[in-house]
């Protein structure tokens, strides 16, 4: 069953990712070659397209930041490895930027369908813009997707990765528009009187709105996690 599920693109949040066969720019690669690593694995409508060279261009850029968190790029198209290449030289020789991680050529769609990559009632010879974040255990852990005519906001996908890191390392959650360095959210208490020791404890500390919303500093030292700002990428 859930390989049937997986064959049909229905990947969650929280399921280990599919594992996966694939030629790339790089050579042949597999999922299990990102153990240890958190990955971003992103699809793309087309090569030689205008909107899908700018993120290349973008995520190339961001790249230092993503390997400071651990995290490696995986692109995807169902377009053939010599149009990646052809590709990734044409915007080297315009723009000097030389892509530092592979693209995908799923020319059969077997990996863009197996994740989902491709809605019928968009294209069925396109992917639509996936991004997951896939942990180093190889766990799903988010999922975006963008329309065709929508670029992808790499400082948030940064953020997003971040956050995931911070929540497992802090054992806690974090807030909306969190930025690294930023308090987290503690757990809620589980019984009345952690109840009531949390409520007095923010009114002594002023350190949250109420017992089921309170916050602490982040660890000084977190693993795979960074306090860059990601602005500037």
């Amino acid at each position: 069953m859930d390989y049937e599920l997986m064959m049909n693109g229905n990947v969650k949040i929280g399921q280990k990712a599919p594992d996966f066969e694939a030629t790339t720019t790089f050579g042949p690669r597999t999922l299990n070659d990102y153990k240890g690593k958190w990955l971003v694995f992103f699809s793309h409508p087309g090569d030689f397209t205008p909107v899908c060279t700018t993120e290349m261009i973008a995520f190339s850029r961001a790249y230092t930041y993503f390997q400071q968190i651990n995290t490696e790029l995986l692109g995807l198209s169902i377009d053939s490895n010599p149009s990646h290449l052809a590709w990734m030289y044409d915007i080297y020789c315009r723009t000097g930027i030389q892509l530092p991680f592979p693209i995908v050529a799923d020319r059969n769609g077997q990996i863009a369908r197996k994740y989902g990559m491709i809605s019928n009632d968009v294209s069925t010879t396109e992917t639509v813009r996936n991004v997951f974040i896939i942990d180093d255990k190889g766990i799903v852990r988010t999922i975006f997707v963008y329309p065709l005519n929508v670029g992808r906001f790499v400082p948030e996908i940064i953020r997003a990765v971040q956050a995931l890191q911070m929540a497992d390392c802090s054992k806690g959650s974090t807030a909306a528009n969190w930025m690294p360095g930023q308090p987290v959210i503690v757990p809620a208490p589980k019984t009345f009187e952690e109840l009531q020791e949390r409520q007095n404890s923010i009114k002594e500390n002023q350190n949250g709105v109420s017992w089921y919303l309170s916050f602490k500093e982040p660890p000084e030292i977190c693993e795979h996690s960074s306090n860059d700002d990601t602005k500037n990428c």
